[in-house]
């Protein structure tokens, strides 16, 4: 038997050691430097995706936006649904019943508005020739429109006015039944959608395969749904004042049907930069209509304005900032985008999709400081 040399097993453990940090080693592939070529290949990719899914959501507008207005309406109505099963009443059940409600409210709201909307488009001509009546004798103080219309006689172009809102009221009757399809859709997707919204819950959960994943797709559902409640609850709650005091402004300037302004101001509220505007002109046209007086017949489109920009900069910053913070910047560009893919209802839809993401990219970002269930 030969006897082992003094010091052969640390020489051994030594050798060990060294072989299995150069194992180690060799299974970290050393990456190189991205060069710019990298970043330009990358960034492309990313802009090319972009611009497909853009592209995609634009030609499929007519089936995306009515879907995507039923999933956020859904999201808010899901929580109510939530409360009402404290009461006993199943999640699917109840959310079927507020869907139900919802559309048939929406429906004596349409038809409650048929009547005055279609006596209106009757009188069009009318209403538009007046106003030209009205309107001219103001607008020809400036030089510059003296200028512009020059030579131009007054009668022909009330004329081609009233020829061109003919025109005008054959494109609204064009887009009416595109849009009987879209609130089919809507309809159906909303009563669908919160109908099998724990189910559909459920199935995202379990798409993940471990805990954490798992754990944080429930966090992230909840936040998501908590933020858009909030923001209708509370905002439906302020733009509730704000279509009151509209009426009472439209009662007080004199103007027909006070209380179908307060209405639109309620609904149009929704909708950021162009629902302010469209109501201030509306209210501008019927002050001009309805009194001679220059400085009646803007009361109440200036106090309506002057409304507004109390309740958005002040009371609605001072309510909805502790919880939703989001950048004044990228909420006009959000605005803009979903303004120019989907119209109004894509303006109105801008604020809440923001919140969406805001709120998905926050939860991503932040990981919990304990593995536990969201509560």
């Amino acid at each position: 038997m030969s006897a082992a040399l003094p010091g052969s097993g640390i020489f051994k453990k030594r050798k060990q050691a060294d072989i299995e940090t150069q194992v180690v080693e060799a299974e970290i592939p050393e990456t190189a430097a991205k060069t710019g070529l990298d970043l330009v290949v990358a960034w492309s990719v990313v802009g090319t995706f972009i611009i497909l899914a853009s592209a995609a959501i634009y030609m499929m507008e007519a089936i995306l936006m009515p879907v995507t207005l039923a999933i956020v309406i859904g999201m808010v109505l899901g929580l109510a649904a939530d409360r009402l099963a404290q009461f006993g009443l199943p999640p699917a059940l109840g959310g079927l019943l507020l869907a139900i409600i919802f559309v048939v409210g929406l429906f004596f709201l349409i038809n409650a508005l048929i009547e005055p909307l279609t006596s209106l488009a009757g009188q069009a001509p009318g209403i538009l020739e007046r106003a030209i009546e009205r309107v001219l004798p103001y607008i020809q103080r400036f030089e510059w429109v003296k200028v512009a219309i020059a030579g131009a006689d007054e009668k022909a172009v009330t004329d081609v006015a009233i020829q061109n809102a003919g025109a005008m009221l054959g494109l609204v009757a064009a887009g009416v039944t595109p849009a009987f399809i879209q609130t089919l859709i809507f309809i159906a997707a909303l009563g669908l959608f919160l109908v099998g919204r724990a189910h559909l819950r459920k199935t995202i959960i379990l798409a993940f395969a471990t805990r954490d994943r798992r754990l944080a797709a429930i966090r992230i559902m909840n936040a998501t749904e908590n933020a858009v409640g909030f923001y209708f609850s509370t905002a439906s709650l302020i733009y509730v004042v704000l279509g009151s005091i509209t009426a009472a402004i439209a009662f007080a300037g004199g103007l027909t049907m006070a209380p179908l302004w307060g209405l639109f101001a309620f609904i149009s509220s929704f909708i950021p930069y162009l629902g302010v505007t469209a109501m201030t002109v509306a209210l501008l046209c019927a002050g001009l209509m309805t009194h001679d007086a220059l400085l009646l017949a803007l009361a109440p489109a200036a106090g309506f304005f002057t409304l507004h920009l109390v309740m958005e900069n002040l009371v609605t910053p001072a309510i909805l900032g502790h919880r939703l913070e989001i950048n004044p910047f990228l909420v006009f560009l959000a605005i803009i985008f979903w303004t120019w893919m989907w119209g109004a209802v894509g303006a109105m839809l801008a604020l809440p999709l923001s919140l969406i993401a805001m709120t998905i990219f926050n939860e991503v970002r932040t990981q919990p400081p304990e593995r536990q269930l969201p509560g």
